[in-house]
């Protein structure tokens, strides 16, 4: 890192100039504060400026403040560098220049600097792939990517394979995780590496590898990143982010690389192109994670005003750098160019069949140095010409290798080229103690043939004619091997006839060097042999360097340990590995602790507590007849509310549930020689019922008649003038009928008069627009036809043939009269009527009736369900509840799956009060409404103490071990699941419904959920709307279940004798029931309503909404290449326009009759279509596409795809965010309300819905209420109430006749006043977006009262009296329950939200609106939010909006596929102690093994995979290993110590151990005992807290910052920002630990290097090159001595060993990723190494955000997000977090020590209250 900067942070200082240099420093010196204080003012300025800039009040003064304070500097930086580069100072910018030497740009960042560097340290650490599979494309910048891997810690300088190794690494990691990008390298960027020329040779090489050699799109056309070609790429591809570096290469006092990639990101997200860094990525199984920029508008904003000056800026920066370092270099580089390109000719015509690209290369560059040498020597003359160069002492010709020198070192590089093309990579590992120095002289020579090397492999590029093998470009040269070739001369001292090369290389060597010679012909140069002929040394050993590694570390034995867990598991893996004897001083010393009792203090006899008794219960035993009084009536308020939180989502479907006890059945059994008696004496009874009942029905059919005849003439009057609220009456009034005759009469009454205003409509123009009318008529048609069929007589066939017929539609006239053509009817001869439609039928039924066609929905009622008829797949998931067997259940979003879990719960509440049904959800949110939903559906009579339905999540539980459903989330089911003293509570669950089940392959969490499915015993359901490969999911848990059925009869045909009645009885009892371990798959991929999607685009001052047709997302490739993704669906209408498009673009195409929908089989003739028929339309046409693409006819469908995409063009997004409230006034305009509006932004999330309030606001202000005639109204409603109160107190006699008729005439004339009064004050219908009727104002008043809004929020408040609210995770539940039910009870129309509504809430609206793009905007939040629009049995549509998201974001979000589950690495060490402890301390410990065992086995990361299971076990075997050395458990494998906090603190791996660690060696008593403030009352003082908070924060609060954000430490007012590293004591402590741990998982890497694939490791990853070469028989002593490598790297990737890396490399974590064998891939392992001083792979620092310890300090959440950049949301989580962890380390600490008033015990309890205090303000 520079220690100054001119322009984004960097140090532009060229060449020494000492006086400048002097005077920087003394300036430097002088003005820290000063820069330190401009620095937090420029920081405040942003801030300002970003405020003010939201509220579109930025002056023009404040930006040419910002514009003129700090750029001339920074621009007079980078031309000072240009002028002093050419030795001299440009007069024309002495005024500049000397605002630069006043400030020096070394020490000044200016505000452009912390502009962008606030940005990035503001960045996400975010999974950057998402789920987009193969359809998200980003872009690689190529000279980012060299710039990353060339500085990596284990790479040795100039080792060219090595680092194209590290490249494909890490290409193929990203394409391994469903990546899809392209990567460019721009012109321009080549100028970086001019002074490097060994990094541009590599950059040449490797284009043209990536090129030649793989798949990867190269673009190298573009000249920079400000040319009109790179902008037209932007703009067509839409890139989802750029990877960009963010640092530079540091040469000598240069740093401009770094100025160029800051002025790149500067570009990009000024383009609205998001940047993800390339520093500090990080790779789990699935995922990548790294620093995530999101571009807004603030940004776009500043650098688009300043665009002129960051453009000159960057093309004095290219100028600078392109720029040679004198007249003399510039002429040499001309020289060996036009050198290259005539011996490349000479060599074309030399070997015309061509060659491999390392002999050309060896050839080209050696014969052009030798020529150039030779010339250069002949210019210098005698030896008395001297070379003089600027601040060098003169260097005569003496130091300048004699041309047979320089034929010497020529002939050693062939030689080295020969051994590269015969040496196996097995062969070629380094020892870096063997290193050589070469001679300065001899280096110059060497970077000569660098630059030969680049420009050679720039000319061979050009060359289409010459025929060159690239295959092997990435093993160009070796320079360590070069090295141990020279270092062979020079140390053997031997001759040539000495030397035994090997046949094959001296026959190599030999031809190589004929080759050269022939090309420098006119030199006269040695043969081949003697490889030296003259004396000069060329390198010098560096002498032997001491490995840094200890030996000891290979040689590390396993201490035995018994335990039957371990050798069930992985017992067969113990033969092949070493251990320890008893006697080893390593077993000696182990800690010897008591034995950990889970329930008691060992010593104490203390009672402990576990996760679940730490969470806060709200059931807790009251302390007196006052509090039991409270809790009651909070309790009755809770039920209350549960109830109508449950109502809003079901209605009032509440259910009595009666119990089928033993009791029951003897009762019934007993009662049944009686039943044919009494069923004898019924049956006259029963006719006299029966005769009533249809008696009844005669009446009530009468009745219901009249009715109809009353209000008949209403109806129709109300079609003829609105043909919608028309229907809308008649269904009304059918909702009310219950006679089928009465309904058909209604219906055919609809019918006529529909039919007439038909008729009207088509004798005046427009008939296209009045399809709405014929639509309308078919629908009746399809309701009569399929509800009352048999109720239809002659008269309304042919009444309805009749309409049929005048419609156009003759084809179907006749079936509904039951004839068909074949019979030959005697009909008309067919005419054309003047209300014939014009179309087929079929087609008018897919077109104009899209959604309405007919559901496939059954008629016959099920016994078991009874407020609505299931579908056929619905009864098969209650066949499967009823037969007790687990299901995987795939369906789209509300289709009903979720009916499926109430199914089970209630098939489990009626069997017996004992069993438990446990729905786990993934958000608390998701469990708030299951909880209600229950509430709302069962009630039962129970016994005292047992609830029906109970809750646990990690905030609070609430009768969770006494309620027969529980509701809880994964993490908290886990918890009792893995708790030894809650398995009785386990065996009792009879069902687990895990909903959301994709949450498996999420990015946190995934691994609790694995552990729950291979855990439980019980059958399960597993529910989601996206899964791709649920088949692979059935089979990996139906795996499972064959386990768990193997365990079950093990244990029954194995009873012990040791175990307890009650237990035995218990098992009697479970093998009674009825189990299955099947598991079936159910999939169903219909969704009842149709989903349309929109794209929304401004049109004066309005909007205009284009259809985006499916098919418009799709590219030719993509169709070619992966096909339709497997849940992309059209509507009827859409498929219509598709056929038509194809018909359109293909005149010939030989199909096109038979899928015409009037000729479609499916469709032809029907007078009913369905969505399943046109679901088969649909299909055939996607087989018909593809069909095209692959028989060809490429070209013609990407004309199809191309006519169907809309010609709009995007719109910048300040304009869109303004006209947000114009947008959803048009939403309302369309009858597009309710709607949800997705927003990826906490803020934004209540800034849309605030901009759309204030609009209602200021357009109800601009209304000008009439306030004379309110109050004119008001002072006659207050006379009239005076006049009625003198009327009612005159007397209590009867009022006389007059005065009654005066006192009614007040009365009416008060109402109508009141009336009047409230329509003025209350909101004009336009001025609010509320639904006033479907809330009473009782309803309101009292979800406003529970929430507090009024009081406590009334930003949401106000809002939300408008109809406007907002949802997201940062609002307290009681505010998102009551934005929800408003929605739902439809009062609320406009609710903006984020991710919190996508997991399963039921939150159904008309229409959805993805409102702004972001990163978290991925396919799969795509379906789960759509899934919201479209509410079943309101609206058969739902519309989704895409408001400002960018078209190619659109068109990849629709075309990507649903993302397959794959596995995380299943085990860490702190599951393992968990799992040990299970099985050790559980009372049922057969059941307790077999659990463990379940979890250890099932790995779906290693699902039918044995080697990846081989290593897992090896895993556990080693961590079983570091619990023994740490003292977590015994040599028996009993736990210990401190083995219970660890547990406690499980999610915080590997921090616990760290933790306990600390506390072993008496840290923190250290830490308390010297700062006492009150030695009495044992307080505490502020640097000991402070302290503490900072260890804790090192621990527990790791949020990494980007490596830039170090630039920025000390300059903000409130916050720090930059954490600090642990104190001194506390460090060492943890390197001891980490010492540990690289012993042991050292170990294990060794260990697992049996299970690669070396055959695999011998190949670049990405390319597939094999380096693997042939062993040779004969070694002659040449190459023993040139392969001799004492290390061993049997662990280590061949390729990693070519830098000199060893298995001794792999005990030190922090290089494991980059030199472990790639088919292990170390990466993905959970190593529990702690990086108190964490680093990236290069090895830069990565900050930690000070967030805790600034939170403790200053209490401010406001200062956390605008500081410590954190979002408003995760702040308040983070720190909710870090106070839960603070509580359970106290809780833990005042359980394990004896002594209360410990100083430690206290100093946490005193940090606990303390955090919580403030926690609690900032809640409140």
């Amino acid at each position: 890192m520079a220690s100054g900067s001119s322009y984004l942070g960097t140090d532009t200082d060229i060449e020494s100039d000492s006086s400048y240099d002097e005077k920087k420093s003394d300036e430097g010196n002088s003005s820290d504060d000063q820069d330190l204080s401009y620095n937090s003012q420029a920081m405040q300025f942003l801030r300002e400026y970003e405020e003010r800039e939201e509220n579109g009040s930025v002056s023009d003064d404040l930006m040419s403040n910002l514009d003129v304070t700090k750029f001339l500097q920074e621009e007079a930086a980078v031309e000072t560098v240009d002028d002093r580069s050419k030795g001299i100072q440009a007069s024309s910018k002495a005024g500049v220049t000397s605002a630069s030497t006043s400030n020096p740009a070394g020490k000044e960042k200016g505000i452009r600097s912390i502009f962008l560097l606030n940005h990035m340290s503001r960045s996400e650490y975010a999974s950057l792939l998402n789920d987009f599979v193969e359809s998200e494309l980003f872009v690689i910048d190529g000279d980012s990517l060299i710039m990353e891997y060339l500085e990596i810690k284990t790479l040795h300088t100039g080792q060219m394979l090595h680092f194209f190794y590290l490249v494909e690494c890490y290409l193929i990691d990203l394409i391994n995780r469903g990546a899809t990008f392209v990567i460019v390298f721009f012109q321009d960027a080549e100028h970086l590496w001019s002074k490097c020329i060994t990094v541009l040779s590599f950059r040449s090489a490797l284009i043209l590898h990536l090129q030649r050699n793989t798949d990867i799109p190269i673009y190298t056309e573009f000249p920079n990143f400000l040319c009109s070609t790179w902008q037209s790429f932007l703009k067509t591809s839409y890139p989802y982010f750029i990877m960009v570096s963010d640092q530079g290469l540091q040469m000598g006092k240069e740093c401009l690389s770094k100025t160029y990639f800051h002025i790149f990101i500067s570009h990009l997200l000024g383009k609205g192109v998001n940047v993800a860094l390339l520093s500090g990525q990080t790779f789990d199984a699935l995922r990548v994670y790294g620093y995530y920029i999101q571009s807004n508008y603030h940004i776009r904003r500043f650098i688009k005003q300043h665009k002129e000056k960051f453009d000159a800026h960057y093309r004095s920066l290219i100028q600078c750098l392109s720029r040679p370092s004198s007249m003399a270099s510039k002429c040499i580089h001309l020289d060996i160019e036009n050198k290259v390109y005539k011996t490349c000719c000479q060599l074309q015509k030399l070997c015309p069949e061509g060659s491999g690209i390392q002999k050309t290369v060896c050839i080209l560059s050696c014969s052009v140095i030798l020529q150039l040498h030779k010339s250069y020597l002949k210019e210098e003359g005698t030896p008395s010409k001297t070379i003089k160069n600027k601040g060098e002492e003169n260097s005569t010709q003496e130091n300048t290798l004699s041309f047979e020198e320089a034929v010497d070192l020529c002939k050693l590089y062939c030689l080295h080229t020969a051994l590269l093309l015969h040496l196996p990579l097995s062969k070629r590992a380094r020892n870096l103690s063997e290193n050589g120095k070469w001679e300065d002289d001899v280096s110059k020579l060497l970077e000569m043939r660098r630059n030969c090397e680049y420009f050679a492999l720039k000319h061979l590029t050009t060359l289409s004619n010459w025929k060159i093998d690239f295959t092997h470009l990435p093993d160009l040269s070796d320079s360590l091997l070069l090295q141990k070739v020279g270092l062979y001369w020079e140390t053997q001292k031997c001759k040539d006839t000495d030397v035994q090369l090997g046949e094959e290389i001296e026959k190599e060597y030999t031809r190589i060097w004929t080759a050269v010679s022939k090309l420098v012909d006119e030199c006269e140069i040695s043969e081949a042999f003697p490889v030296r002929n003259t004396s000069k040394v060329f390198i010098s050993s560096e002498g032997s360097k001491k490995d840094e590694h200890r030996e000891a570390f290979l040689n590390v034995g396993l201490i035995h340990v018994k335990s039957s867990l371990l050798e069930e598991y992985a017992g067969d893996a113990l033969d092949s590995l070493p251990f320890l004897t008893n006697d080893d001083p390593l077993v000696l010393s182990l800690t010897k602790s008591k034995e950990f009792d889970e329930l008691f203090h060992w010593n104490s006899m203390k009672p402990l507590s576990d996760e679940y008794d730490r969470t806060a219960c709200d059931n807790e035993k009251p302390s007196g007849p006052k509090e039991a009084r409270r809790m009651l009536r909070n309790k009755q308020k809770y039920n209350a509310f549960l109830r109508f939180y449950g109502q809003s989502l079901e209605g009032n479907i509440s259910k009595q549930i009666p119990t089928n006890r033993k009791e029951d059945a003897l009762i019934k059994s007993k009662s049944a020689p009686n039943k044919t008696k009494a069923s004898t004496q019924k049956k006259k009874a029963e006719i006299i019922v029966e005769t009533n009942i249809k008696k009844k029905l005669l009446e009530k059919e009468k009745k219901e008649m009249e009715t109809l005849e009353r209000i008949s003439g209403n109806i129709e009057m109300e079609i003829r003038e609105n043909i919608n609220e028309g229907i809308q009456k008649l269904q009304e009034f059918l909702k009310t009928c219950s006679c089928d005759s009465v309904k058909l009469s209604a219906e055919v009454m609809a019918l006529d008069t529909c039919f007439s205003v038909w008729v009207s409509l088509c004798s005046g123009p427009g008939k296209e627009r009045c399809f709405n009318v014929a639509s309308t008529i078919m629908r009746r048609i399809h309701i009569i036809l399929d509800k009352y069929e048999e109720l239809l007589q002659k008269s309304h066939r042919e009444k309805i043939a009749g309409y049929l017929k005048d419609m156009g539609f003759h084809n179907l006239d006749m079936s509904v009269l039951g004839h068909n053509k074949k019979q030959g009817i005697n009909t008309k001869t067919v005419t054309c009527s003047n209300y014939a439609v014009g179309i087929g039928a079929a087609r008018f039924q897919l077109q104009y009736m899209s959604h309405y066609l007919k559901r496939e929905e059954r008629k016959d009622p099920d016994p078991r369900i009874h407020h609505f008829i299931p579908d056929t797949w619905q009864r098969e998931l209650m066949d499967i509840v009823d037969n007790n067997e687990s299901a995987i259940i795939v369906a789209p979003t509300s289709s009903g799956k979720t009916y499926a879990s109430y199914y089970c719960m209630e098939k489990v509440l009626r069997e017996s009060d004992d069993g438990v049904v446990v729905y786990v959800a993934p958000t608390k949110a998701l469990v708030h409404q299951v909880v209600a939903t229950v509430h709302n559906r069962f009630v039962k009579e129970l016994p005292a103490g047992i609830t029906v339905c109970g809750v646990f999540t990690r905030d609070y539980r609430y009768d969770a071990l006494n309620c027969q459903v529980l509701v809880t989330v994964p993490q908290c089911l886990e918890i009792l699941v893995l708790s030894p003293h809650w398995q009785n509570w386990v065996k009792r669950i009879k069902y687990v419904v895990f909903d959301e089940v994709h949450c498996l392959g999420g990015e946190i969490g995934a691994q609790v959920w694995e552990h729950l499915l291979v855990m439980i015993r019980c059958p399960f359901l597993a529910l989601s709307a996206t899964i791709s490969n649920p088949e692979y999911l059935t089979e990996w848990l139906q795996k499972v279940k064959n386990y768990w059925l193997q365990a079950e009869e093990l244990q029954n045909s194995e009873p012990s004798e040791s175990k307890s009645s009650h237990r035995i009885k218990h098992k009697q009892k479970r093998g009674s029931d009825k189990k299955s371990f099947k598991v079936r798959l159910v999939k169903y991929g219909e969704r009842y309503n149709d989903l349309e999607k929109y794209v929304c685009i401004p049109e004066d001052g309005s909007f205009e909404f284009f259809h985006y047709h499916p098919c418009a997302a799709l590219t030719v490739n993509h169709i070619e290449k992966y096909g339709f993704p497997s849940d992309f669906s059209f509507s009827p209408q859409e498929c219509i326009k598709l056929y038509d498009t194809m018909v359109g673009t293909w005149k010939n195409w030989s199909r096109a009759k038979e899928l015409d929908p009037e000729q479609f089989s499916s469709l032809k003739d029907k007078i009913i279509i369905t969505k399943a028929d046109a679901r088969k339309y649909e299909e055939s046409l996607k087989k018909e596409l593809v069909n095209w693409v692959r028989c060809g006819h490429k070209e013609e469908v990407g004309k199809v795809l191309k006519s169907l995409q809309p010609e709009i063009e995007d719109v910048a997004e300040h304009d869109m965010k303004k006209l947000f409230p114009c947008f959803v006034e048009e939403l309302r305009k369309i009858d597009a309300l309710p709607a949800l509006f997705f927003i990826f932004n906490i803020q934004e999330v209540e800034s849309y819905a605030d901009r759309l309030y204030l609009h209602l606001k200021k357009k109800k202000e601009e209304m000008k209420p009439d306030t004379e005639a309110q109050l004119s109204l008001q002072i006659k409603l207050e006379k009239v109430e005076k006049k009625l109160k003198r009327l009612t107190n005159v007397t209590e006699d009867k009022l006389s006749a007059s005065k009654a008729e005066i006192l009614h005439t007040l009365l009416d004339k008060k109402n109508i006043l009141e009336m009047q009064v409230e329509k003025l004050s209350k909101d004009p219908p336009e001025c609010t977006f509320a639904n006033q009727k479907a809330v009473d104002e009782k309803t309101l008043n009292y979800m406003l009262k529970r929430t507090q809004l009024l009081t406590r929020n009334i930003r949401l408040a106000l809002p939300l009296l408008k109809g406007i609210g907002y949802h997201h995770e940062s609002m307290n539940p009681k505010q998102r329950q009551a934005v929800e039910t408003l929605l739902r009870m439809g009062f609320l129309q406009v609710v903006t939200a984020t991710g919190s509504l996508a997991l399963g809430i039921n939150m159904p609206c008309k229409s959805v609106v993805f409102v702004e793009d972001s990163v978290y905007l991925d396919s799969l939040n795509l379906r789960q939010m759509s899934g919201r629009a479209g509410r079943r049995g309101q609206d058969l549509l739902g519309k989704v909006f895409f408001y400002n998201i960018p078209l190619p974001k659109v068109q990849r979000l629709i075309k990507a596929n649903v993302p397959k589950l794959k596995g995380q690495f299943p085990l860490s060490v702190s599951l393992i102690l968990r799992l040990i402890l299970l099985a050790e301390k559980a009372d049922d410990k057969p059941d307790a093994k077999a659990k463990a065992l379940s979890v250890l086995k099932h790995s779906l990361m290693a699902f039918n995979q044995p080697k990846k299971q081989e290593m897992l076990k090896l895993f556990f075997l080693f961590s079983v290993q570091f619990l023994v050395r740490e003292g977590y458990i015994n040599q028996e494998g009993k736990p210990q110590g401190f083995s219970g906090l660890a547990t406690h603190l499980h999610y915080r791996e590997p921090s616990n151990f760290v933790l306990i660690r600390f506390l072993e060696k008496g840290l923190f008593h250290k830490l308390c005992e010297r700062s006492l403030t009150n030695k009495g009352g044992k307080q505490f003082s502020e640097t000991v807290m402070e302290t503490l908070v900072l260890v804790l924060a090192n621990l527990f609060g790791r949020l990494r910052l980007p490596h830039s954000a170090v630039e920025l430490k000390g300059q903000f007012r409130h916050s720090k920002v930059i954490l600090d590293e642990l104190p001194p004591d506390f460090a060492a402590a943890a390197e001891e630990y980490n010492d540990v741990v690289d012993k042991i998982f050292g170990s294990f890497l060794l260990s697992t290097s049996k299970f690669a694939d070396m055959e695999q490791e011998y190949q670049l990853p990405l390319s597939n090159i094999s380096f693997a070469g042939a062993e040779s028989d004969h070694e002659t002593s040449f190459l023993s001595v040139l392969t001799n490598c004492q290390n061993k790297t049997t662990a280590v990737s061949p390729f990693a060993t070519l830098s000199g890396n060893t298995n001794n490399d792999l005990f030190c974590a922090s290089t494991v990723d980059t030199i472990g064998l790639q088919t292990i891939d170390a990466k993905t392992l959970k190593i529990p190494t702690f990086d108190h001083e964490t680093e990236d792979i290069q090895g830069r620092k990565m900050p930690l955000n000070a967030y805790a310890l600034d939170f403790y300090k200053h209490g401010s959440l406001k200062a956390l997000f605008c500081e410590n950049f954190l979002h408003r949301g995760d702040a308040f989580q983070l720190i909710k977090d870090f106070k839960l962890v603070i509580s359970s380390i106290s809780t833990s600490l005042m359980e394990l020590c004896e002594d209360e008033n410990d100083n430690v015990v206290l100093a946490f309890k005193q940090l606990d209250e303390s955090y919580k205090e403030k926690y609690e303000k900032i809640q409140n």
